[in-house]
């Protein structure tokens, strides 16, 4: 199956680009400036890009994402502390973003004669996030079942939608990921700030799956206090 995967240079889009790498044909990495607060994390898509030898492709939707107002993520908003399960997370929704980009890559994915497109999205993005849920992911697909008849059929594939981030760790483990080489990051800064709600994620995750995390944080012990670790 030729796939076109959506990464961000996050642990989450990285583990699925070398997951599509040794299971299908890994067609290109997309990435997308919408605006966020900082676009150091596609540099990171690009190196993995370069590393599985595929194009990297990125698409500046910023001038939709400047319409988009009100989330940290885009804003002059200070970026919430602790853990995602926390109602100040709800600072970080963009709102249609997983919906505007899926856009996009289908259409991408139709044009270059592509099979599907891949999505990171995880269980540990329901609470948060509607557009990372298994009802929407069902939902776009027969959109696009509809917008594209007759013209291409495109799968979605989201294999992590039901499982956890641990769980993606130990998924990335095994195709040998280089966790060292993504970025997850809210705030952008020289190293991974260790108090945002995905830097607490990101280091719980590598503790609930008991692999090493090579990542330094600027914080290296709020996020025990945040999801309770002792």
């Amino acid at each position: 199956m030729d796939t076109i995967v959506i990464c961000s240079g996050g642990l989450d889009s990285v583990s699925l680009a070398h997951k599509v790498a040794a299971e299908q044909n890994l067609r290109v990495l997309l990435s997308f400036d919408y605006g966020q607060r900082h676009v150091k994390e596609v540099a990171y898509a690009a190196a993995c890009a370069e590393r599985l030898g595929v194009p990297h492709k990125v698409v500046d939707i910023a001038n939709v994402g400047a319409a988009l107002s009100g989330s940290a993520l885009t804003d002059d908003v200070d970026v919430p502390d602790g853990h995602y399960a926390e109602d100040t997370m709800k600072l970080t929704i963009v709102p249609n973003r997983n919906a505007i980009m899926l856009t996009i890559a289908f259409g991408m994915a139709a044009a270059e004669k592509a099979d599907a497109v891949a999505a990171a999205v995880h269980g540990g993005d329901h609470f948060i996030y509607p557009d990372c849920r298994p009802d929407f992911i069902n939902a776009f697909q027969a959109m696009q079942d509809h917008a594209l008849e007759g013209v291409a059929e495109i799968k979605l594939y989201t294999p992590f939608v039901e499982i956890s981030k641990a769980d993606i760790v130990t998924e990335g483990a095994r195709h040998g990921t280089p966790f060292a080489e993504t970025w997850s990051c809210y705030k952008g800064g020289e190293v991974h700030c260790g108090r945002c709600g995905t830097c607490v994620e990101r280091r719980e995750a590598f503790h609930l799956a008991g692999v090493a995390d090579p990542t330094e944080y600027a914080d290296s012990e709020f996020w025990k206090s945040a999801v309770g670790v002792a």
